[in-house]
C-alpha cells in the first residue's frame, strides 16, 4: 500500500469489537469462534485441492490467508488467534503482504485444528462462524450454534459498511488492478493477441497470480464477450475489427477490486456503430455514477439504468420502438439481464446489500439495499447480442421492437460492459476506478 496501513486498522480493529459486542449482546451470545477455513477439494475422484478461499468474516479482522486458523472473539477480552503452525512438506504456507496486524492479537499456536479444542473455554455460549462445521464439531460446537443465521446475517451487513481500513485496501486493490487494465488495452490496440496471452500480460502487469486475483479474469474477444463470465480462453490470435472486453481485479489485505472495460477496434461499417455502442454505454455509466446519492434504494438505480440505456438502443438504431415500449416490454432486459452492480468488500460480490429480494423483473441484481455512507459497490451497465435470450425476443409478440438486421451486424462483437468501483463517504461518492484509470 501507498499509506500505512497501522493506525486506520488500530480504529477498524476497534470499531469491529465495538460491533461485535453488541451484536453478540443482542443475539444471546458470549462470543463467537471464526474459522479461517479449510481448502476445497477439486474433486470427490481427486487428491488436489484449490487454493484457500479465507472465511470472509475472518478476513474482516485480520488478512491472514492460512487454513484451519480460528480467531476467538469475546466481549471485553482482547481477541485470541490460534494459528495452526502445522508444518506440511507439500505445501507451504501463504505469507500475508502486511504485518501490521500482528500485535492487535493475542497468539497461540497450534499444531493442526484438533489442537483448538484444548482452548476453547468451556462453559461459555460460543457461536462458530466458518464453512466447514466439522471443525465446530470437533471442537465441541453444538449444531444450533453453527453459522446461527441471526447473527451470521448482521455480520454479513456489518461488512457491508467499510472503514477507511477497508476503504484504503479497495483504493490500492483498484490501483493495482489499473495498471493490468492499461496493459491489456494497449496491448489490444497495438497487435494481434489471443485472449490467453492477454490474460498472462494482465497477471504480469499486476504481479499478481491467478489465486490471487479475486476471480478469474474475463478476457473476450468478439463474440466471446456475449458470455459474461467468459473464462475459456481462446489461444489464437484475433486479426481485423474486433472488440475486447475485459473484466478484471486484484486484491490488497484480502480486499477485491472489480473493473470492467470495453474497447473496439478496426474501420468496418459494424465497427463504427459499435463504437458508437461502446461510447454511449461509457455515458450511460458516468451518468449512473453521478446519480448515486445515500438514501435512494440501489434497485431505483438498476432501473433507471434500463431507460437510459433504452435510448441508447435507440440513438445506434437497435431500438425501433419508443423508449418507454422498450423498458415496459421488458426488451431492454434482453440486452442487460443482469444487474447495474453488486456490494463489494472481501467478497467480490459480497452479500451484505442483498439480504431483501429484489423485484421479480430483477431476478439477478445483487444489490437491493438502501444506498447509506460507508458502502462499497459497483456500477456496471452492459449491452450484449446473447444468442438465446434475442432469440427469445425474436420469437416472441415484441420482435418488431428490434432492427433485427443491425443486430445480426453486431452480435460478431459481443458485447458492451464497463464497470467502476464507488464508495459511499459522508459528503461525497469517491469512485475508486476513475481516481487511476
Amino acid at each position: 500500500m501507498t499509506v500505512d496501513p497501522k493506525p486506520m486498522y488500530r480504529d477498524h480493529l476497534a470499531a469491529l469489537e465495538r460491533e461485535y459486542a453488541t451484536l453478540l449482546q443482542q443475539t444471546g451470545w458470549d462470543g463467537v469462534v471464526i474459522h479461517s477455513g479449510t481448502p476445497l477439494r477439486k474433486s470427490v475422484f481427486d487428491d488436489q485441492y484449490w487454493p484457500l478461499r479465507p472465511t470472509p468474516h475472518f478476513q474482516h479482522w485480520l488478512p491472514l490467508a492460512q487454513a484451519d486458523c480460528a480467531l476467538l472473539v469475546t466481549p471485553g477480552s482482547r481477541p485470541v488467534l490460534y494459528r495452526n503452525v502445522a508444518i506440511s512438506f507439500w505445501e507451504g504456507k501463504v505469507a500475508p503482504e502486511s504485518d501490521h496486524f500482528w500485535d492487535s492479537f493475542d497468539i497461540v499456536d497450534v499444531a493442526g485444528p484438533e489442537a483448538v479444542k484444548d482452548h476453547v473455554p468451556a462453559g461459555r455460549k460460543l457461536v462458530f462462524i466458518g464453512e466447514d462445521t466439522t471443525r465446530a464439531e470437533m471442537w465441541g460446537i453444538p449444531t444450533e450454534a453453527r453459522n446461527a443465521e441471526t447473527l451470521a446475517q448482521q455480520l454479513d451487513l456489518l461488512r457491508s459498511r467499510k472503514s477507511d481500513y477497508e476503504l484504503a485496501c479497495i483504493a490500492e486493490a483498484n490501483r493495482r488492478a489499473s495498471a493490468g487494465h492499461e496493459a491489456v488495452l494497449a496491448a489490444f490496440r497495438e497487435g494481434d493477441y489471443s485472449e490467453l496471452q492477454l490474460h498472462l500480460k494482465y497477471l504480469e502487469a499486476t504481479q499478481q497470480d491467478d489465486p490471487e486475483t479475486p476471480y478469474k479474469n474475463i478476457v473476450a474477444l468478439g463474440d466471446h464477450a456475449a458470455t459474461l463470465h467468459h473464462v475459456d480462453y481462446g489461444r489464437a490470435p484475433h486479426h481485423g475489427a474486433q472488440s475486447l472486453l475485459i473484466d478484471a481485479g486484484a486484491t490488497c489485505n484480502g480486499y477485491h477490486s472489480d473493473i470492467t472495460r470495453t474497447a473496439v477496434k478496426g474501420h468496418t461499417a459494424a465497427g463504427e456503430v459499435f463504437g458508437a455502442l461502446v461510447s454511449e454505454l461509457e455515458g450511460l455509466q458516468r451518468e449512473m455514477c453521478r446519480r448515486v446519492r445515500t438514501g435512494i434504494h440501489y434497485q431505483q438505480l438498476h432501473n433507471e439504468s434500463h431507460e437510459l440505456l433504452a435510448g441508447v438502443l435507440r440513438s445506434v438504431g437497435v431500438g425501433a420502438a419508443s423508449e418507454s415500449e422498450l423498458v415496459e416490454t421488458g426488451v431492454t432486459r434482453k440486452f442487460l439481464p443482469h444487474g447495474l452492480g453488486h456490494s463489494l468488500g472481501l467478497q467480490t460480490h459480497d452479500v451484505g446489500c442483498a439480504l431483501v429480494r429484489p423485484d421479480e423483473n430483477n431476478p439477478f441484481l445483487r444489490n437491493t439495499s438502501r444506498i447509506e455512507v460507508g458502502q462499497v459497490f459497483t456500477i456496471e451497465p452492459g449491452c450484449y447480442f446473447i444468442g438465446p435470450l434475442l432469440d427469445e425476443l425474436r420469437a416472441g409478440p415484441n420482435a418488431a421492437a428490434v432492427d433485427w438486421s443491425l443486430v445480426a451486424q453486431l452480435a460478431p462483437f459481443g458485447g458492451v460492459r464497463i464497470e467502476d468501483d464507488l464508495a459511499v463517504t459522508d459528503g461525497e461518492i469517491r469512485n475508486f476506478t476513475r481516481e487511476v484509470l
